[in-house]
């Protein structure tokens, strides 16, 4: 959602035909970053990494500090909104992943996704959401009229990456060997099928299992995974980092030789386009959004078949000729999505709901 935010605010204010004002929380502020390049900047007195001052940012501080700055309209972009306020209000939701795989959320964020994001629906004049399989989630199960939401989707990242960290570096850094990678860009939470991941990894022949790095952050789930992967015999064959810089990213994206996302369930899933913009050949879940993004350009396999991850997983590191496929198809399939596009259907959507704005 951070990414969303960065790289959606400079689309937006390109354009020139809107006046952009980013609300940010003080943390936010005193850290940096592009919320006051692109026009005014308001800060919102809270602490957002505490979730209760961020739903009394949202719900309190933000609808006065909007009429105040007189703003006409207030796009939320992080699947939760104030309930009310005069300005027109338009939330992008990513996904129902607190109803779907309620157990991906922990504590008390999972009890405030499952009061707030319904009540946003319910209370925006207009909805956002980043794949078609979002869009039939909110028709389903919160009843949302279908014309009431925009499926816009994302992209990958800039086309002009930070100068990546050598290869050698990070096969130091990392202690990974001469081996293949196979990377997954991956938070460590159930949803995204990590364990069905070491499973499958364990089924694949040690001479030539890859080394699976997984760099994302932690959470209390990783520990369960290094048990399991200490009870497979493949503790030595992973490696999770945690959070890395942009660098030591943009060089693991150089190194790997393959990504795998063993997903259940994408709002739209990012890595899979990053990784197909660099010419990766890219395995993924056939779940939610991921075919949207993947098209025939990545191969996909059902995640909760640990066979089928694996024959993905051997296919993508011996058959040539699928390997040369995907990495043409790849950038091709990348270059269809643009922040551009994105903020130009963004924009569409906000006069459809200035047009349309009673509820």
């Amino acid at each position: 959602m951070e990414t969303y935010a960065r790289e959606l605010l400079p689309e937006l204010a390109a354009r020139g035909d809107l006046q952009v004002t980013s609300f940010v929380n003080i943390v936010a502020a005193e850290h940096g970053g592009p919320w006051a390049q692109y026009g005014r900047q308001v800060v919102v007195p809270v602490d957002a990494r505490r979730r209760i001052d961020w739903v009394r940012g949202e719900q309190q501080h933000l609808p006065r500090l909007a009429r105040k700055a007189g703003v006409d309209l207030v796009h939320s972009l992080a699947s939760t909104a104030p309930l009310r306020g005069g300005p027109v209000r338009v939330t992008t939701i990513h996904d129902l992943l607190y109803l779907k795989v309620p157990e991906a959320h922990f504590g008390l964020r999972a009890l405030g996704m499952r009061m707030l994001v319904p009540a946003a629906a319910r209370r925006s004049h207009r909805l956002i959401v980043d794949a078609e399989s979002t869009r039939r989630d909110l028709v389903e199960h919160l009843g949302v009229h279908p014309g009431k939401i925009d499926a816009v989707p994302l992209a990958a990242d800039p086309a002009l990456p930070v100068p990546p960290t050598s290869e050698r570096q990070l096969r130091e850094q990392l202690g990974l060997s001469a081996r293949p990678v196979a990377l997954s860009v991956s938070a460590k939470r159930p949803h995204k099928n990590l364990a069905r991941l070491l499973r499958a990894l364990a089924a694949v022949c040690p001479d030539r299992r890859p080394t699976l790095v997984i760099p994302g952050y932690s959470t209390p789930h990783e520990q369960e995974l290094w048990a399991l992967a200490s009870q497979l015999g493949v503790r030595g064959d992973l490696r999770m980092p945690g959070w890395i810089s942009a660098e030591d990213l943009e060089g693991l994206y150089g190194l790997a030789s393959l990504v795998v996302l063993p997903s259940l369930y994408e709002g739209f899933g990012l890595p899979v386009l990053e990784a197909m913009r660099r010419g990766l050949p890219v395995a993924c879940s056939d779940r939610s959004s991921l075919p949207e993004v993947a098209g025939d350009a990545a191969l996909t396999f059902d995640p909760e078949d640990e066979r089928a991850i694996t024959r993905a997983i051997e296919r993508l590191l011996t058959d040539g000729d699928l390997i040369v496929r995907l990495r043409a198809a790849g950038p091709v399939q990348a270059a269809r999505f643009s922040w551009r596009a994105t903020a130009n259907a963004t924009v569409a959507s906000y006069h459809r709901a200035l047009e349309g704005r009673v509820l």
